[in-house]
Order: C-alpha cells, then structure tokens, then sequence
C-alpha cells in the first residue's frame, strides 16, 4: 500500500508539470510595457455661469452678411478701445462731440451748416460757405457731421467727404481772389499725368496667349477684353471729342508689344490743359475727385458734364444719363473682368467697388444745383 501511494504521487507530479508546460506555451508572446497602477480620471468641478454659447452658423459669402460681420468686428474694437482708454484713466476732449444738434442757416451769399452756435470752417479757418444754388449739398453736410460721434472722427476726411471736398473749392475760390494760381496749376499737373495712362484709354494687347484659354473655361463670355475695353470706351471719346473737345484726337496708351505709354499730341494736350484752366472751383474740385478716384480723366469729365449746372447746354436728357454706375464701371472694366475670371478678394475688392462709387458720388453732389 506504501508502494503504489509513492507512485500515484509521482505520476501526479509529472502530470501537473506537463500541464504547467503546456500552459506555458499557450501564454500570449507579448507583455505590457508599463507596469503603473491605472487611476481613473478625476473630472473638475463646472464653474462656468450663464447659459451655454450658441451653436455655431454656417458663414454665408453673401455681400451684405460680409458687411455685417466687419461691422460687428469694427464695434468690438471700438470696445475694447473705449475699455482700455476707461481703464487708463486718460481722457481727451475730442473723444466726444461737443455739439448736440446740427443745423443749416441760409445767408445772403448761401448756406452755413452750424454745430449748435459754431459755424463749420475749412483747414484754413474760413466759414464753410455753400452756394445758393446747391441746398442739397448744405444738407449732405449737415448729415455728416449729424452722423460724427465724437470730433476725433471729424479729423479724418473719409469721414466727412462733402465737407472736404467744398472745402478744397472753397480754398480754390479764396486763393484765385487773391490773385494765386498756384493751386489751380497744381491740380491741372496732376489731371494730364493721369491723361498719359488714362484707364479708359489704357486697352488689353490685341492677341493675348490667354484668351482662348480664358473663353473656353468661361462659355459666357463671348468677348475678349480688348474688345469689351473697345465698346466701353467708343460712346464716351465719341461724346468728348465731339461736344466737349470739338476736334481733339484721343489715342490708346499702348501700342501693339509695347509696354511705354503713348502721350497724346501736344495740340490736344493744350486743348484740354485750357479747358480745366477756365473751370469753375467747384467743377475743378469735383473732377479732380473723380479722376483720382477711376484713374482716368476721361471718365471724370464725362461724369461732371452729364450733372454740372455750368455744362446744362450739353446734356442730353432724352438719353439715359451717364451716372455713378456707368462712371465706376468704365472705370473698373479690367479689374471686373479678372475678379470674374479668377474670384475676388474679400476686404479689398468689395471695399474698393463701394469706396469708388461714394467717391463720385460726392463728385456729383458738388456739381449738381438748379439755377
């Protein structure tokens, strides 16, 4: 009996080390790499109040929602600015209006707009004086400076426009009564080196390696840029150089493979060089505006002849009126053509589009009254 409970034994022995063997092998071959004792995560208390931000909106690339958001970023800067000067301590008399109601005064020689009891005055201290032909421009301005909210603003001219604007004529007016020409000269300099690369003269090469390229990703449009430059600028050269100029030849800027503008013949040069020298202040003031504003006397010169008072013998009301629309677009003809073809860029290009437009539009209002 002793006998077989030895071997029993050691059969059992050697059955559980084969088995812890066999186990050995079946184990997986690999091993976990960190042996750190796993904590859950401990979650912090919410300390946030109010309820919980709105859900995010899909950015539109409409026009007017672009606007709208840059409004919203220009009036949280405008915060923030007022927070920081609040928090300094420093304050300035300029950072509020100090007028309350903005009024118009006819007087015998036209209009004064008025800040309360102050009378609005040019860079140079003289009351602002608009003409008794022009009410609507004495309450364009009064509209300004109604709109201003503090004097600070009223130091920037993008900020009142028709003030600025009778203000350079009315400079004009008082600098000729005084027997000085400079400024007029100064101003007729500048408008004929804007006659020497005048964008409506200023016409896309006649073949260009782009154009079958740019008509065939573009089936709607059936034109080349030359050709649409062409028909943009035919109506208003022909309207100049017959009722304006009578006899004036105007020429492309650019010659076929050049790239050095072409100036215009020196008869038709002094021909319109004598034409802004007898301008009125008013009308030189205006054309001035709109030619810097297109980039092109030509179009300027169309627009104060289509709305002027003093040029009432050629305008042709049975026809339709050559306008801010038509003005801006004969201006911008190439830049609208390659934002159509290649997209626009945002902050720039609409800016732009709107900017010129309110640039002659301030043309217009200058020029325009009623005998």
């Amino acid at each position: 009996m002793r006998i077989s409970a030895v071997r029993v034994g050691s059969l059992g022995s050697r059955a559980l080390r084969l088995h812890s063997s066999v186990g050995r092998l079946a184990e997986p071959a690999f091993r976990q790499i960190s042996t750190t004792t796993y904590r859950p995560a401990t979650a912090l208390p919410i300390t946030a109040t109010g309820p919980p931000p709105s859900a995010p909106v899909a950015t539109s690339s409409q026009y007017g929602d672009r606007v709208e958001e840059r409004r919203r970023k220009a009036e949280m800067l405008k915060q923030g600015k007022e927070l920081r000067a609040s928090q300094s301590g420093k304050s300035s008399p300029l950072k509020k209006r100090f007028w309350n109601e903005v009024t118009v005064r006819e007087v015998p020689d036209g209009y004064h707009v008025y800040l309360d009891s102050r009378p609005v005055r040019t860079p140079s201290k003289s009351i602002l004086t608009v003409p008794r032909t022009k009410p609507h421009l004495a309450h364009a301005i009064a509209i300004e400076w109604d709109m201003l909210e503090s004097a600070q603003q009223a130091l920037k001219n993008h900020n009142i426009p028709m003030t600025s604007i009778v203000a350079r004529a009315q400079d004009l007016i008082e600098a000729e009564a005084q027997g000085s020409t400079k400024t007029r000269d100064e101003i007729i300099t500048v408008m004929m080196r804007y006659l020497d690369t005048d964008t409506l003269l200023c016409w896309a090469p006649e073949h260009s390696m782009h154009d079958a390229a740019q008509l065939e990703m573009h089936a709607d449009r059936t034109q080349s840029l030359r050709n649409l430059q062409i028909k943009t600028a035919k109506p208003i050269i022909s309207f100049l150089t017959t009722s304006v100029w009578p006899g004036v030849e105007l020429k492309p800027v650019l010659e076929e493979g050049s790239i050095m503008p072409v100036q215009q013949s020196e008869m038709t040069r002094n021909i319109i060089r004598g034409w802004m020298s007898g301008l009125p202040a008013y009308e030189l003031a205006a054309l001035e505006r709109a030619a810097l504003a297109g980039k092109s006397l030509l179009v300027a010169t169309r627009l104060l002849i289509e709305w002027s008072e003093e040029f009432r013998d050629l305008q042709r009301i049975d026809e339709k009126r050559f306008g801010i629309e038509e003005a801006a677009e004969a201006a911008s003809l190439e830049v609208r053509w390659q934002t159509g073809m290649w997209g626009e860029v945002e902050d720039t290009h609409d800016v732009e589009n709107e900017d010129i437009r309110r640039q002659l539009g301030s043309a217009i209002l200058l020029v325009s009254g009623h005998r």
